[in-house]
């Protein structure tokens, strides 16, 4: 897989969001291999433990088939036979003593190793948490939910083998094979010399087959993710799915991209096959020719029996080093991608940042100043065109207009979800870029009409506005957004669990509770995203009077599509696509006959 790196615009391999990277793949390369090994610092005590242990395991492998030579060799020519009994029985407490040895670092190595792996694993899946929490609202407009599960939840899976049996089984496999080449050369360096000369074409056939999985492994990671994609995206909407009856296109779909992923894994586990084939082949080849060249050397009297059989047991010894090679092939063709899909979410740079003069907003009055804002997402064309307006600390501001003409856009602005092209956007006479995000966030309380609640209770939800909320005023807020009643009605009151995004409440009870969490966080600027288009009278009323009542005191600017959510506004704005165009009370605009009299006369007449 060719390795992006930072600074250039890079695609993802798995749809069409755009990950930052350098130019110059081998720096990528480079910065990426010392990233993967820094993972390793806060683990170095357990992993020169796990290396020495590996240490014991080779070791204890290469000796085995010496004392097995000394028994053999030396021990049953001794005349005496009591004495080679003795002897015998001496060598067979020192092999068990290194079988015992060997047992216990294989436990270390195979327990403290996973353990460490699995810790890197969770520090990199935290990291990569972490990281998406900072990620500015562009980069979700670009990407779907469905790949980054897959990359923060599925990935991270194989990592945490990578990182323990990368090194430890690389390591064991030098040094078994290293070792056990050394003791063949010493017995018969011609027959050791035959071996050695075939090892070339085993890492040739290695190396083959090691690309073939490589590409196979990155196209079943983009097709899982996409499976990932599809069953996020249709169980989150089964409603929908359920409601039009079509679950069998949903059927369909799902089918079509599992049987990719499939075929993705079918070729890898073909090219696996073949690798396993040619690493077993080579072992089995070692066997034959140890059998039959030794067999020819023992009747030349060029190789003693003991020899022979020594030389059998460190075949079988360069036997593991082998499959272990494999492993460390197939982890890190599995882990590596895995890693490589990781750092291409890391090493997108949050759009929105604090600077490091910025300043904390500490006592917020709550004044909006808009001053010639330009604005457009992405590549774009503009949304927002010089558009320029002022609220004063305290007043109720309403904004209406067509569709299109980037109302939700200014109020995304102003918690500085996007920044502007042109112009600025101040927060009591301060660019919101001089500011920290943790205190302009803080200032601005955003109910939207897609209203968004986690699994889970409602008290729960409603102490998102303020961790630290007591029951009391939990329940205080409840009562404020008229919501008290209604939660006292379910089943278990607060600790009701009101299902994913909320399921089991009706719209305006949703619509209620975010309001209720808004009074808990208790902003100085408080923005209303047409957050009673969707609902029906009686919750419309309910949701209004709550509104009235968050937005005593504070800065409030309403977006509306239903215009008798702003009748008594303070000041109506009329935002076009020419920038606002009217402003003033709900009756001078309808008296003035422009703009705002002919969409109240719209919606009228609806």
């Amino acid at each position: 897989m060719a390795i992006p790196s930072t600074g250039a615009r890079e695609r993802s391999p798995d749809n069409n969001t755009t990950f930052t990277a350098d130019h110059g793949a081998q720096d990528g390369r480079n910065r990426r291999l010392n990233k993967f090994l820094s993972y390793y610092r806060p683990h170095l005590r357990l992993l020169i433990g796990d290396m020495l242990c590996a240490v014991l395991v080779a070791a204890a492998a290469v000796a085995l088939p010496i004392c097995a030579n000394i028994v053999i060799g030396h021990l049953v020519e001794v005349q005496d036979t009591a004495s080679a009994r003795w002897q015998i029985l001496a060598m067979g407490g020192v092999m068990l003593s290194i079988v015992a040895i060997q047992i216990a670092a294989t436990f270390v190595v195979d327990y403290r190793g996973h353990l460490m792996g699995a810790r890197i694993e969770a520090a990199i899946r935290q990291e990569l948490f972490d990281h998406c929490q900072r990620l500015s609202f562009s980069f979700y407009d670009r990407q779907r939910v469905g790949q980054l599960m897959s990359r923060i939840a599925g990935d991270s899976l194989w990592l945490g083998e990578l990182f323990h049996h990368g090194p430890e089984d690389l390591f064991i496999a030098v040094l078994k094979y290293g070792g056990a080449m050394l003791v063949l050369f010493f017995i018969d360096p011609p027959l050791a010399a035959l071996i050695l000369a075939l090892t070339p074409y085993a890492v040739l056939y290695s190396l083959f087959f090691n690309r073939r999985m490589q590409r196979a492994v990155e196209m079943s990671k983009r097709e899982i993710a996409t499976v990932n994609e599809r069953v996020e995206d249709s169980l989150a909407g089964i409603r929908v799915v359920q409601s039009f009856s079509n679950e069998e296109i949903e059927r369909a779909r799902f089918s079509t991209l599992n049987q990719r992923f499939l075929d993705s894994r079918a070729d890898g586990y073909r090219s696996e096959a073949w690798f396993s084939v040619g690493t077993e082949g080579f072992a089995a080849l070692l066997v034959l020719l140890v059998v039959l060249l030794g067999g020819l050397r023992i009747l030349a009297a060029e190789l003693t029996t003991a020899d022979l059989l020594t030389f059998l047991l460190c075949v079988g010894v360069l036997v593991d080093p082998i499959k272990r090679l494999a492993n460390v092939v197939r982890l890190w063709q599995e882990g590596y991608t895995s890693f490589v899909r990781a750092m291409e979410i890391l090493e997108v740079a949050p759009e929105i940042t604090d600077h490091p003069s910025a300043l904390a907003l500490t006592t917020p009055k709550g004044e909006i100043q808009l001053l010639d804002v330009g604005f457009g997402y992405g590549a774009g064309p503009d949304v927002l065109n010089d558009v320029s307006l002022t609220i004063r600390p305290g007043e109720f501001v309403a904004l209406v207009g067509p569709s299109g003409v980037g109302k939700s856009t200014l109020c995304a602005l102003l918690p500085r979800f996007y920044d502007v092209r042109r112009g600025s956007v101040r927060i009591d006479g301060h660019d919101v870029r001089d500011l920290t995000l943790a205190s302009v966030r803080r200032s601005v309380g955003v109910v939207q009409q897609d209203v968004y609640l986690f699994a889970g209770s409602v008290a729960d939800n409603l102490r998102y506005g303020r961790p630290g909320a007591t029951d009391e005023e939990i329940k205080a807020a409840a009562r404020a957004a008229y919501a008290h009643d209604f939660i006292m009605a379910l089943p278990n009151g607060y600790d009701t669990d009101i299902g994913q995004r909320g399921v089991k409440l009706s719209g305006g009870e949703r619509q209620r509770l975010t309001i209720a969490r808004a009074f808990l966080k208790n902003p100085s600027i408080l923005l209303f995203d047409e957050a009673t288009s969707a609902l029906d009278n009686e919750s419309e009323r309910a949701v209004q009077k709550a509104l009235l009542k968050l937005s005593s005191g504070k800065t409030t600017l309403v977006i509306a599509h239903r215009l008798s959510t702003i009748r008594h506004a303070d000041r109506i704005l009329v935002l076009t696509n020419d920038g606002i165009v009217e402003e003033g009370k709900h009756d001078a605009l309808i008296e003035n006959g422009g703009v705002y009299a002919g969409l109240h006369g719209l919606h009228a007449s609806i």
